[in-house]
C-alpha cells in the first residue's frame, strides 16, 4: 500500500512561516518521513499479530480505518515501547519525543480527567517476539545511521542532549525523571577510589619524583639495601604526605561548597515540603524569592510584578555586574498554579553553551502559544534581584545547564622555571649513572655481583637529585602568593594560580585589552553632533534651554499631526529636542531605587552615560517597565509617557539597538535606532557628513553612535507585528527570519538625527605604567574591538605609541595577493608601530601566519583593532608557539577570557564589565598600574628566590654525594654508606631546611629601584639566575667543598673501622656548619626570620648531638682537637668560595650591584 506520512504539526507550522532551503531542514523532513513510514509498518504488523484470525488485507484495512485519536495513541505507546520496553534503540522521530505521557481527555471511559498511555506487558512481549517488527527496528537504526553518515561526515549519534524537549510540569518530573541528568553539583577532583592513584600519577610524572620512587622501592630488595630503609622512604613519604594533604584539604573544601549548594531547599509546587537542589527534576515548577540562587536553568512563567518583569544578577555566570531584565510570557503570567501545572507545556531547544541564546515556546491547552527567548530564562547560578517572587519551570539540570556547559577544567600551568629544573634534573641523573659505572669500572669486574654494585652506588648517590626540591619550591610559591596578596601597594590583588609566580619575572610580551583595562570604562557623553552644529560639555546650557521648551513645542509645532519630511530643514531647536528625546527613549536602561537613591541598570555603560546626559539637560528617565517608558520633563514637571511596542536589543553581531514606541500624547508610532557607524551608514538616509564626523570624533578618542528614527503608520506597524510574531514562533532559523522582517519594514531611510561621542577616561597612571613596562623590555600589544581611529588615539594618549614613532597602518586587507608587500617597511624599520584591523589580521592568520609573525614579533608595539575574542586568543597562542617566550594577557571583560586562558600568565582586572575576566585569570588586580608592581617587584623576587633556592638545594645534595663518592673511592670502591639512618633524614630536614627556605624572604635590591631602573627586568627575561652556566658553577663549588670536607675528615681520623665514628662526627658536623655559612653568604638582605632560623637550626643540631651516639664518637667531639680540626675544614671549605665571589663581583659587578652602589652615593 502507498505510504504518505505527515510531518509533525509543529514542523508543518514552521514550514508555513518561511521557506526552508537549508540542508538541516531537508534532513529533518527526510528523517520524519522515513521514521513515520517504518512506524506505520510496525503498527500494521502489530495489528495483524493481534488479529491473526483475519486475512492480512482485512487487518490492514481495519488498522487504516481506526480514528485519528486512536492512531495517535498507538504512536504514543510505540514511543514508550521504544524508550522503556527494551527495543534497544531510541526513536529519531521528533513526534515521539515531544508527545506528553498524560493527555487531557474528557472522553476517557473511566471518567478520570487524565489519560495515561501505559505500556502493557503483552505489547512488550509481542514486540520482542515478532521477527518482522525486529527487522523493522534494525532497518530504522541502520537507515538512520547511513543517512546521517551520508549527509555529514562529522555527525554524532543523537540523544536527548541533542534534541529539543517538550516538558509537561504534571508528568515530566515523574515519567522522565531518569531521562535527563540529575541536578547534583560536583566540582570535586577525586573520590575515595581515584584519590590515591590520581595523586600518585600527578606526582610521579615529574622525573625527580619518579627517580626517588625507584630508589625507595629498591630498598625492599635485601641485596640492594644500604643503611636504614627510613633513610630513603621517609623523605619521599614526607613530600607525598605534604602534597596529598594539600590536595585533600582543597578537595574537601570543594565538596563542602558543593554540599552547601546541593542542600539548598526550594519550594516546588505540588510538594508538601521543601526540596533540596540536587533532587530537582526537569519539569518541576519552582517558586523563587529575592536573593535566592537559581538552582537550575528555568523558564520564567510568572512574576509577582503585574507586568511580569523581574531582575536577576548574572555576575557569577557572565561576569557582568549589571542587572538583567527577564519577562514572564503574557500567556502564563496570570494563570493559577493548577493551570500552570496541568495545562501548560514548554518546548525547549537542545542544551547548548551559548548563554545569550535560547529558543522555545510555551503552549496553553494545546491551542495558544507564545515564543520563548533569552528574555524569558533564568539560568542556573544567577540570583533573583527583584523584590517579591517568581515561578519558573526547570528545563535543564546538572550538566545540561549553561553554567555547567561553560565550565571547563582549568589546565594546570607549568612555570618556565620548573621546566628548566626538570632538564637539569636529567643531567644530574645522567651524572649519577656515569659516576656509579665509573666507580665499578675502577673496582674491576672480578666481582660477579658487579651489577649489584652499580645499583648500590645509584642508591648511595641518590641525594644528588634531592627529593625535597619539589616540596620546597611548592611551599615557596605559597609564600610568594601570600606576599602578593598582602602587598598594601596593590590592594585586593588575588592569586588564583599559585604555581606560576616565577613567570611574572620572565614576561616578554604583554597583550592588553583597551576598554576597561587601559581605560576606566567610565563613560561620559562629551559631544553630540547634528551635522551642522555640535555641542560639548561646555555648551550644555544651550541644549538645556532647547529641552526646556519641549512640552510647549510638542503641542504647537505640528498641530496637524502630519510628520515633517526628513529632507526639510527643521528649526535647530526642534532638531536638538528630537535628538535628546530619541536618546532618552532608545535604550535598555532601567531606573531602580536602592535606599531611596536612583540608579540605572544597563548592559552597556555607554547607554547609562547617554541617559545621564539627557538627565543633565532636563529630560530624566523616570520609570520603565516592559510596556511603557516615562520621562520627567524637568522644566515643566510633566511626565511624558510612551508605550513600548517592541525592543531590539544590542548584540555584537548587529551592532545596533532599536525600539518601537507609541507616543500616546500625539498618537504617533516611531521606530528609533542607534548603533555603530559601520552598520548605520546604510540604514539612514543619504548624507554628506556622517563619515567625516565619525572619523573626527574617533581621532579625539570618543566612542561614536549614530542615532536615527523613522515614523511609522498604524497599518505598517500592524503588518510588521504580524510578520514578526509569525517569525518569532519558528523553531528553525528563527533569528534570520526575524531579522529579515525588521529589514523589510524598518531598517531603511531612517532620519539621521545626529551623532554622539562618549569618552572613556584612561586608568590611573596608565601612561607611566606603560612607559615603565616598555623600558623593562616588554613588547606591548593592544588588542581591541574598537575602531581604528579610536584605538590609535587611545594608544597615543596612553603613550603606547611614543612621540615621533611611525605608525604603519594595514586595514581592509581581505585577499592574500600582495599582502606580504604590506610588511616590507616593517622589515626595515624595526622601531615602527603596527596598527592593523581584525579583517587584515584574520587574513594573515589564515594565509601567512609564519611570515607575518616573523616580522611583527620584533616590533615594540602592535595595535590590533576590531578583533574578535577568538582572534585575541589566537594571537597569544601563536606568539607562544613561534617565540617560546612568556606571554602575559590582561583584560577586564568576558570577551577577554579566551585570551587570558591561552596566556602563560593571565591577569584579570575587576572592572565595570564584571568579574568574569578576574575569575578566569591567574592573578586578579583592580587597576592596570598594579601590573608594574606585580611584574617588576614580585616577579623579580619570585624568580630570583626560586632560582637560588633550587640551586642551593641541589648544592646541598651534591655536597653530601661528593663526600660519599670520595669515601667510596678511598675505601677501595666499596659501595658502603657513609652517612646512614637519621643523619640522611636530618641533613635534608631539621638541620638545613629552615635556613635554606628562609631565602624565600630575601631580595637583592629595594622596591623603589625596580621602578627607577626598570631595565633591570631584562636580566630576568634572559634567565641568568638559573642557567646551565650557573648550574655548573654550583656543581664545581659542590665538588670542591665535598672533597675538602671528606678529604680532611679522613686525614684527621682514618679509614679504619674503629675511627669510622670519628670521621662521621667531624665530617657531618662540618657539612651542617658549611651549609649554614653558605646560606649566610648567599643572603643579600637580612631580616629577623633569617637570623632566627640560622640560630635555631644551629641550636637544634647542638642539642641533638648527645642523642646521636650511634653515629658519632661523642668523646672525640668533646676534645679541643675536634674543634680545631673543624675550624680548619670550614676555613678551607668556605674562605676560597667567599674570596672568589668577592673578586668576581668586584671585576664583573651585576646590574643590580651597580644600581645599589649608585643609589647609595
Amino acid at each position: 500500500m502507498p505510504f504518505s506520512p505527515s510531518l509533525n504539526p509543529d514542523r508543518q507550522k514552521s514550514n508555513s512561516i518561511g521557506p526552508r532551503n537549508s540542508a538541516d531542514s531537508f534532513d529533518l523532513q527526510f528523517e520524519d518521513s522515513f521514521d513515520a513510514v517504518l512506524d506505520n509498518i510496525e503498527l500494521n504488523t502489530d495489528t495483524r499479530n493481534q488479529n491473526n484470525t483475519l486475512p492480512n488485507n482485512q487487518n490492514i484495512n481495519k488498522a487504516s480505518s481506526e480514528n485519528k485519536d486512536k492512531l495517535q495513541e498507538s504512536f504514543e505507546m510505540k514511543s514508550l515501547n521504544a524508550r522503556n520496553g527494551g527495543l534497544g534503540h531510541s526513536r529519531n522521530s521528533s513526534n515521539g519525543d515531544r508527545q506528553p505521557l498524560m493527555h487531557d481527555s474528557a472522553s476517557n471511559p473511566d471518567g478520570s480527567p487524565y489519560k495515561y498511555t501505559n505500556v502493557s506487558e503483552s505489547a512488550l512481549n509481542l514486540h520482542s517476539n515478532n521477527r518482522f517488527s525486529n527487522w523493522i527496528t534494525k532497518l530504522k537504526m541502520v537507515g538512520a545511521q547511513k543517512w546521517k553518515k551520508f549527509h555529514t561526515m562529522g555527525s554524532v549519534e543523537l540523544d536527548d542532549r541533542h534534541m529539543e524537549r517538550e516538558i509537561h510540569p504534571s508528568t515530566t518530573p515523574v515519567y522522565d525523571r531518569n531521562r535527563y541528568p540529575g541536578n547534583e553539583i560536583s566540582n570535586a577532583k577525586y573520590n575515595a577510589f581515584t584519590f590515591i592513584p590520581t595523586l600518585l600519577y600527578e606526582q610521579f610524572k615529574f622525573f625527580y619524583n619518579l627517580y626517588f620512587l625507584v630508589v625507595a622501592l629498591s630498598q625492599a630488595i635485601p641485596a640492594l639495601r644500604i643503611g636504614y630503609l627510613s633513610s630513603y622512604v621517609v623523605p619521599l613519604a614526607f613530600v607525598l604526605t605534604v602534597t596529598m594533604s594539600k590536595e585533600a584539604m582543597d578537595d574537601i573544601q570543594r565538596r563542602r561548597r558543593d554540599n552547601e549548594s546541593n542542600s539548598e531547599l526550594y519550594h516546588v509546587l505540588n510538594q508538601s515540603k521543601l526540596v533540596p537542589s540536587k533532587d530537582l527534576k526537569v519539569g518541576d515548577l519552582i517558586k523563587i524569592s529575592k536573593g535566592d540562587r537559581l538552582p537550575a536553568d528555568l523558564v520564567l512563567l510568572q512574576s509577582s510584578e503585574p507586568s511580569g518583569e523581574t531582575f536577576i544578577k548574572t555576575d557569577q555566570l557572565d561576569g557582568e555586574t549589571d542587572w538583567k531584565l527577564r519577562i514572564a510570557p503574557a500567556l502564563t503570567q496570570n494563570l493559577t498554579e493548577p493551570d500552570l501545572m496541568n495545562k501548560v507545556s514548554i518546548t525547549a531547544s537542545a542544551p547548548e553553551k551559548a548563554i545569550h541564546n535560547f529558543l522555545g515556546k510555551v503552549t496553553y491547552k494545546d491551542t495558544s502559544s507564545n515564543p520563548l527567548s533569552i528574555d524569558n530564562t533564568l539560568w542556573a547560578n544567577t540570583v533573583l534581584a527583584s523584590t517579591g517572587f517568581c515561578i519558573g519551570c526547570v528545563v535543564y539540570t546538572g550538566r545540561d545547564t549553561r553554567q555547567a556547559m561553560n565550565t571547563t577544567t582549568a589546565t594546570v600551568k607549568t612555570g618556565l622555571l620548573e621546566l628548566e629544573i626538570n632538564s637539569i634534573s636529567k643531567i644530574l641523573c645522567a651524572s649519577v649513572f656515569a659516576l656509579s659505572i665509573i666507580l665499578v669500572v675502577f673496582a674491576g669486574f672480578h666481582n660477579s655481583d658487579w651489577y649489584l654494585d652499580v645499583m648500590r652506588y645509584l642508591i648511595l648517590f641518590s641525594t644528588i637529585i634531592p627529593v625535597s626540591l619539589r616540596v620546597n619550591l611548592d611551599l615557596a610559591k605559597s609564600v610568594y602568593a601570600h606576599q602578593i596578596e598582602h602587598d598594601d601597594t596593590i590592594p585586593e590583588t588575588i592569586v588564583r594560580t599559585s604555581t606560576i609566580p616565577e613567570d611574572l619575572g620572565r614576561i616578554e610580551y604583554l597583550l592588553s585589552d583597551k576598554t576597561g583595562t587601559l581605560t576606566q570604562n567610565d563613560m561620559q557623553l562629551k559631544k553630540i553632533h547634528l551635522g551642522t552644529v555640535s555641542y560639548t560639555s561646555e555648551t550644555l546650557d544651550i541644549v538645556s534651554d532647547y529641552v526646556d521648551a519641549l512640552v510647549n513645542s510638542s503641542n504647537s509645532a505640528n498641530p496637524s499631526g502630519k510628520s515633517v519630511p526628513s529632507t526639510s530643514r527643521k528649526d535647530l531647536s526642534a532638531r536638538v529636542r528630537d535628538m535628546v528625546v530619541t536618546l532618552a527613549i532608545c535604550h535598555n536602561v532601567t531606573p531602580t531605587f536602592e535606599d531611596d537613591e536612583l540608579t540605572y541598570q544597563a548592559a552597556s555603560p555607554d547607554e547609562i552615560a547617554i541617559v545621564k546626559f539627557t538627565e543633565s539637560v532636563g529630560l530624566s528617565l523616570f520609570k520603565r517597565d516592559r510596556h511603557s517608558i516615562s520621562l520627567l520633563h524637568g522644566h515643566s514637571g510633566s511626565i511624558l509617557t510612551y508605550e513600548i511596542l517592541q525592543v531590539f536589543p544590542f548584540n555584537s553581531d548587529s551592532k545596533r539597538m532599536g525600539i518601537i514606541v507609541h507616543d500616546e500624547q500625539k498618537d504617533e508610532y516611531w521606530f528609533m535606532q542607534k548603533g555603530a557607524d559601520t552598520v548605520m551608514a546604510r540604514i539612514v538616509e543619504n548624507n554628506d557628513w556622517l563619515e567625516e564626523e565619525t572619523g573626527n570624533m574617533a581621532r579625539e578618542g570618543l566612542r561614536t553612535l549614530v542615532v536615527g528614527r523613522k515614523k511609522l503608520s498604524r497599518n505598517i506597524y500592524d503588518q510588521f507585528k504580524k510578520d514578526y510574531d509569525d517569525a518569532s514562533l519558528s523553531m528553525v532559523n528563527r533569528d534570520q527570519q526575524m531579522n529579515a522582517v525588521i529589514t523589510k519594514y524598518l531598517e531603511y531611510d531612517l532620519e539621521l538625527l545626529g551623532l554622539t561621542g562618549v569618552e572613556d577616561k584612561l586608568q590611573n597612571d596608565v601612561k607611566s605604567s606603560i612607559e615603565l613596562l616598555r623600558n623593562a623590555g616588554i613588547k606591548i600589544w593592544m588588542l581591541t574591538g574598537d575602531k581604528v581611529e579610536t584605538a590609535r588615539c587611545v594608544s597615543i594618549s596612553a603613550k603606547l605609541i611614543s612621540r615621533g614613532q611611525y605608525v604603519h597602518i594595514i586595514t581592509k586587507l581581505t585577499k592574500p595577493e600582495g599582502a606580504l608587500n604590506q610588511l616590507e617597511y616593517l622589515k626595515v624599520n624595526k622601531g615602527a608601530c603596527l596598527l592593523i584591523d581584525g579583517e587584515s589580521l584574520g587574513m594573515f592568520l589564515r594565509y601567512y601566519k609564519r611570515e607575518f609573525f616573523d616580522v611583527v614579533i620584533c616590533l615594540p608595539t602592535v595595535v590590533a583593532c576590531r578583533c574578535t575574542p577568538q582572534q585575541k586568543a589566537d594571537v597569544a597562542l601563536v606568539i607562544r608557539e613561534f617565540t617560546g617566550k612568556r606571554v602575559c594577557c590582561i583584560g577586564d571583560g568576558g570577551n577577554d577570557v579566551s585570551m587570558i586562558q591561552c596566556a602563560d600568565v593571565g591577569v584579570g582586572i575587576v572592572g565595570k564589565e564584571g568579574k568574569q575576566a578576574s575569575l578566569a585569570a591567574d592573578f586578579s588586580i583592580t587597576e592596570f598600574c598594579h601590573l608594574t608592581e606585580l611584574l617588576l617587584w614580585h616577579g623579580r623576587n619570585s624568580y630570583k628566590r626560586s632560582a637560588k633556592l633550587a640551586q642551593f638545594i641541589m648544592h646541598r645534595g651534591l655536597v653530601i654525594a661528593i663526600c660519599q663518592a670520595v669515601y667510596s673511592i678511598c675505601s677501595k670502591f666499596e659501595p658502603i654508606g657513609l652517612y646512614q639512618g637519621f643523619l640522611m633524614v636530618g641533613y635534608a630536614t631539621c638541620y638545613t631546611m629552615a635556613p635554606v627556605f628562609s631565602m624565600t624572604l630575601d631580595h637583592d635590591i629595594e622596591e623603589s629601584l625596580t621602578k627607577i631602573y626598570p631595565e633591570l627586568y631584562k636580566d630576568l627575561t634572559e634567565g641568568k639566575s638559573l642557567s646551565y652556566k650557573t648550574f655548573f658553577v654550583w656543581c664545581a663549588l659542590s665538588l670542591f667543598q665535598g672533597c675538602v670536607i671528606q678529604g680532611c675528615s679522613q686525614v684527621f681520623s682514618s679509614l679504619l673501622e674503629v675511627d669510622f665514628t670519628k670521621m662521621v662526627a667531624i665530617g657531618f658536623t662540618a657539612l651542617i656548619l658549611n651549609e649554614l655559612i653558605m646560606v649566610a653568604l648567599e643572603i643579600y638582605t637580612w631580616n629577623k626570620i633569617m637570623v632566627f632560623t640560622e640560630i635555631l637550626t644551629f641550636l637544634c643540631y647542638v642539642i641533638s648531638v648527645p642523642f646521636l651516639g650511634e653515629y658519632f664518637d661523642l668523646k672525640y667531639m668533646m676534645t679541643l682537637r675536634f674543634y680545631g680540626e673543624l675550624l680548619f675544614i670550614l676555613l678551607v671549605s668556605v674562605f676560597p668560595v667567599w674570596a672568589a665571589k668577592a673578586i668576581h663581583r668586584r671585576l664583573h659587578p651585576p646590574s643590580y650591584a651597580k644600581v645599589q652602589e649608585f643609589s647609595t652615593v
